[in-house]
């Protein structure tokens, strides 16, 4: 079920009638119907993978019981090693024991040694990376004292299976979200509004962006050898936008959708291509990711503790790890190398922790090294997107040779002028500049629309909304599914 569907939008205000209405007055019932609705929204993939997510959940509630329990280190340690081999085995079954037969076996042949390994021919769970993280992030935070284990169950899957985080995230810690899950909620008219704004908000990004931005990348991505250089860092440039609208959108919604039930999670996104540098991106593009890397990865290597060059070796694990997260690819681990070399010279200079503010606070428009700096900032990330987008290291470089190569021959200029004025692309653009002058005006703000127009008039206020819902009515094209399903 996606939620830029019809489906979702007949479930979701369902799921809020029978939420505020019929189980309103007992916590005990709204949870065990929020889970029900969570297994649900779930099962409409495929009613097979519950069965997955349901072994998932009760091995780390049984797990964080006995590792409370244990009475020596040796047995807690014990549980949590098992609790990891197993979460890891299944998601490295079903995400990455593809990958790595077929890395063996190309290997192999190199070396003259013929081999056809044999694959498992089995669908990917959707949100399989993420709720095992939530997993994962519990099971952590009992072992190390951060926080109890939770006897009652209902709450606990809850935790891990909540329908508006469950296939994308963000990835929620225990120690934020079930806290909010065991307290008595009561409906909060202005907290309501506010979510209502992010969903529209986020619909915006996907439907009328991401879903359109796609069809030009997907067409330039597919024929690079056709284009121009010009039109092939279009191209990047449209990936770029696609890919933050696709996903930035998907977690407004459900960031809105959780507040509709008076629930927040975590905010997952801070206006990444307003930073003015790789550090400052890092700290405000996928948050719950990057701080779980941190928390349970980083920090435990040692972070910065052992001196700079761990650190720097910390870096590039967490980078490498971070962009092997997202793909059994080469792709996704060069992307995540490139980005960890970009890292490098801040951290080495001692700058990484630079930019902690939001750029122009309490101005208007950035100075023009404000400005440089943010777009030096969004060229190294459109390059590393080719990476992240291109189907294999072979594509991404051909892609990127063709690229370079053609923005320094005369007359590549041509095909890409002819390419930008074709079909809806100048309607595209002025969309992309609306989008950026909104999250411009909001970047201070928890979203783009949690501040804009709530001073205004009433008319004037509710054109702007009106507009943003005709603008999702006549600019809708083929329906996409999220990137961040995959992972």
């Amino acid at each position: 079920m996606l939620f830029n569907s019809f489906d979702y939008a007949l479930f979701l205000p369902l799921v809020l009638a029978i939420y505020w209405g019929l189980t309103s007055k007992s916590l005990k019932a709204q949870n065990l119907m929020l889970l029900g609705a969570s297994y649900m929204f779930y099962g409409a993939w495929d009613p097979r993978f519950l069965l997955l997510l349901g072994f998932s959940t009760y091995l780390d509630y049984f797990t964080g019981l006995r590792i409370h329990k244990a009475k020596s280190q040796n047995t807690r340690r014990k549980w949590l090693y098992a609790s990891v081999i197993i979460n890891l085995g299944f998601l490295g079954t079903f995400k990455y024991y593809n990958f790595f037969a077929s890395s063996m076996g190309e290997l192999l042949a190199h070396m003259g040694l013929p081999c056809e390994p044999s694959l498992l021919e089995v669908a990917l769970p959707v949100g399989i990376s993420f709720y095992t993280f939530h997993g994962l992030s519990y099971v952590f935070d009992i072992y190390r004292g951060r926080s109890e284990p939770r006897t009652n169950f209902v709450n606990y899957a809850l935790f891990v299976s909540f329908f508006p985080l469950l296939v994308a995230g963000p990835i929620e810690r225990a120690t934020h979200l079930l806290p909010q899950l065991e307290r008595p909620r009561r409906f909060d008219a202005q907290m309501a509004v506010d979510g209502l704004r992010q969903i529209l908000w986020g619909l915006f990004k996907k439907i009328v962006i991401a879903d359109n931005c796609a069809v030009h990348a997907n067409a330039i991505f597919d024929q690079h050898d056709k284009f121009s250089g010009v039109t092939l860092l279009l191209g990047a440039f449209f990936f770029a936008i696609q890919i933050y609208g696709d996903f930035s959108g998907y977690s407004d919604i459900a960031l809105g959708s959780a507040r509709l039930m008076g629930i927040e999670l975590l905010k997952n996104f801070a206006y990444p291509y307003f930073s003015r540098d790789i550090g400052e991106f890092w700290r405000r593009w996928h948050i719950s990711l990057s701080s779980w890397f941190r928390d349970y990865l980083y920090v435990p290597l040692g972070g910065s503790r052992s001196g700079r060059w761990s650190s720097l070796r910390n870096t590039f694990i967490i980078f490498i790890v971070s962009g092997f997260w997202h793909g059994a690819n080469w792709t996704f681990i060069a992307w995540g190398a490139l980005n960890a070399i970009y890292f490098t010279p801040l951290l080495l200079r001692g700058r990484n922790r630079r930019h902690l503010d939001t750029v122009a606070e309490g101005r208007s428009l950035p100075t023009w090294r404000e400005l440089t700096q943010m777009s030096g900032t969004f060229f190294l990330t459109l390059i590393a997107w080719v990476f992240f987008r291109a189907a294999s290291l072979e594509h991404a470089f051909a892609y990127l040779g063709s690229m370079l190569r053609g923005l320094v021959t005369p007359g590549s200029y041509r095909p890409a002028a002819g390419y930008a004025l074709s079909g809806n692309v100048p309607l595209l653009f002025a969309m992309i500049g609306l989008l950026v002058l909104v999250e411009w005006s909001g970047r201070v703000q928890d979203h783009a629309l949690a501040g804009l127009g709530t001073r205004w008039r009433g008319p004037f206020r509710w054109g702007l909304y009106y507009l943003i819902m005709a603008l999702l009515l006549t600019m809708a094209g083929q329906e996409q599914q999220f990137i961040y399903f995959q992972f």
